[in-house]
């Protein structure tokens, strides 16, 4: 028995050493990598990478390693670090995993310029770089991945024009480069790109037009392009994109008409073209979207009336504020769990809770004048949360109202709020409020910020009836969604502008920054005149800031904030 115990363990062993090893140079440049991250408490380096047995070698492991092995030598195929807080460079030897097909970096505290040796891993299929302080241009050896299919580097801080060498990149499905400092012209030859089912470029410093070559995108099942500058865009592109299940182009100079054919876009569930300089009427087709469930068309040109049946049977929030649109608003617009927003517009509102409000809001649209028999002074608002008195002796009126999509609520005709947007790719679905339990640190009066709203796109806020004059605007703000911590949870970035009376007061706000950290109370005072009875504070986001992660499929709420606001 003593005999056979020997014979097996030595079997054992020889059956183990006998598996194929990786590569020496990969597992030189791995190590290396190991050492400049700091990873050894997760990757043992006496263990060889390719491993099946190792702790780092499961589906689920973070960080993830994957092999590709003949019966000699075997070759990194994956390596997932993304969510693992790295600080640092990309050491330039990572270009020596040469066989390497996936590769995620995201979500991390990477600096510096990303490396042109990426350019050797030509058998990348998935790159993802996204959600790091990279700075400096993205390296035009990307263009060496012709086998690149996925390409994630949405909020890297990469910057400058897009090299002409993606062009390349053929077989390019998925492309998310939102958030970013790329500047110049949106590339016409993005449009040679004919496999692309998604692509996302959202607050950047990129120039209009949107070329005319990306008709020919024709497979695209998502397209959102937003922010941008200069020259305008029209909407002539758009032909035979019958595959769109997602249109975003807000915030792009685009316009001219809507084009009727836009109505026979059938998988359309997701239609934004507001913030634009969009003229005309809204296309009759509209009436015949048979998946839409968000239609977004407000801050354009429009004119003209609602097509009668545009509220079609999936249709779940319709916005079409701030245009010179007039008639009634459509028959069937009470449905259950449908929100209509037309503030800014002259459509009558019969029917609607607090019409008087509503109608003086009407004034907004042109240059009516907007009137009130008993005037006031002063409005103060407990955003996203129930009415309280400061210590001060300040009281804020309740603001806990459910908004929808496309939301106007208003409040005894003293104010009213606005809101606009869709959480298109968030997992928590539509939440326009958030909420804390946490003391608020810097302040004597925590309990006001213990409430926000937030919105995904624009949030108004209006004071109605006011005496004209000058008044002191308090904005009172703490980050309350996101955390502070040593994980990767505490990476993200929300970046939103604020107006005042439609003047821009601050680009690119970021309350976790200036107010020092997670739950600290910041409050910002800036002075306004009223000359028609109303007060406008405007919170709008521009694409810039933390929107989604590709590798852990987690959606950073890329919405905007506050606590509270008052005038006097």
């Amino acid at each position: 028995m003593g005999l056979w115990r020997i014979f097996f363990l030595l079997w054992a062993f020889q059956f183990v050493s006998g598996q194929p090893t990786t590569n020496p140079d990969e597992v030189a440049a791995f190590n290396k990598m190991l050492d400049y991250w700091n990873l050894r408490k997760y990757l043992d380096p006496n263990t060889d990478p390719c491993n099946q047995t190792a702790s780092w070698a499961s589906e689920n492991a973070n960080p993830q390693i994957a092999c590709k092995c003949t019966q000699s030598t075997c070759h990194i195929t994956h390596l997932n670090l993304a969510q693992n807080v790295l600080n640092g460079t990309i050491p330039p030897e990572i270009g020596e995993l040469s066989n390497m097909q996936y590769l995620s970096l995201g979500i991390n505290n990477l600096t510096g310029p990303v490396p042109p040796e990426l350019g050797k891993l030509t058998k990348l299929v998935s790159l993802s770089f996204s959600s790091n302080s990279f700075f400096g241009p993205l390296p035009s050896e990307i263009g060496r991945l012709t086998s690149l299919q996925q390409l994630y580097i949405d909020s890297s801080g990469v910057g400058g024009p897009i090299p002409q060498e993606l062009a390349n990149l053929k077989s390019l499905r998925i492309l998310w480069a939102s958030d970013n400092l790329f500047s110049g012209k949106l590339p016409e030859f993005f449009g040679t790109l004919t496999d692309l089912i998604d692509l996302r470029l959202q607050g950047t410093l990129l120039e209009g037009p949107i070329p005319r070559s990306f008709s020919a995108l024709n497979k695209l099942e998502n397209l959102i392009i937003g922010d941008l500058t200069k020259e305008d865009s029209s909407l002539d592109f758009l032909q035979n994109q019958m595959s769109l299940s997602i249109l975003i182009l807000r915030n792009s100079r685009v316009s001219g008409k809507i084009p009727e054919r836009l109505g026979g876009f059938t998988n359309l569930k997701h239609l934004d073209l507001s913030f634009n300089k969009l003229t005309g009427q809204i296309p009759s087709s509209f009436q015949e979207f048979p998946l839409l469930q968000n239609l977004f068309l407000g801050n354009n040109n429009l004119s003209g009336q609602l097509p009668g049946n545009i509220i079609s049977p999936k249709l779940i929030a319709l916005d079409v504020s701030f245009n010179p649109l007039s008639g009634n608003t459509p028959l069937n617009f009470a449905k259950a769990g449908f929100s209509l927003n037309f503030v800014g517009t002259s459509i009558r509102s019969y029917g609607l809770q607090d019409g008087k409000a509503s109608e003086m809001l009407n004034c907004l649209n042109g240059n009516t004048k907007c009137t009130k028999k008993v005037s006031s002074s002063s409005f103060s608002i407990k955003c996203g949360g129930e009415d309280q008195t400061s210590a001060s002796g300040v009281r804020y009126n309740d603001d806990s109202e459910i908004l929808g999509a496309a939301s106007l609520f208003t409040s005894s005709n003293q104010w009213a709020v606005s809101n606009t947007g869709n959480f298109v790719f968030n997992s928590r679905g539509p939440i326009y409020t958030e909420k804390t339990d946490s003391q608020i640190t810097g302040t004597l009066e925590s309990e006001i910020y213990k409430t926000a709203r937030i919105s995904p796109s624009s949030l108004r806020y209006f004071g109605l009836g006011l005496k004209n004059g000058k008044y002191n605007v308090e904005l009172h703000f703490a980050e309350i969604a996101l955390e502070d911590s040593l994980s990767w949870k505490a990476l993200g970035r929300r970046l939103f502008d604020i107006y005042i009376q439609g003047e821009k007061v601050r680009q690119d706000f970021n309350i976790h920054k200036e107010a020092g950290g997670s739950k600290r109370a910041l409050v910002l005072t800036f002075e306004a005149n009223v000359t028609n009875t109303i007060m406008e504070i405007h919170f709008f986001w521009a694409g810039r800031g933390t929107c989604c992660s590709s590798t852990s499929r987690h959606i950073w709420t890329f919405s905007i904030s506050h606590s509270c606001l008052s005038s006097f």
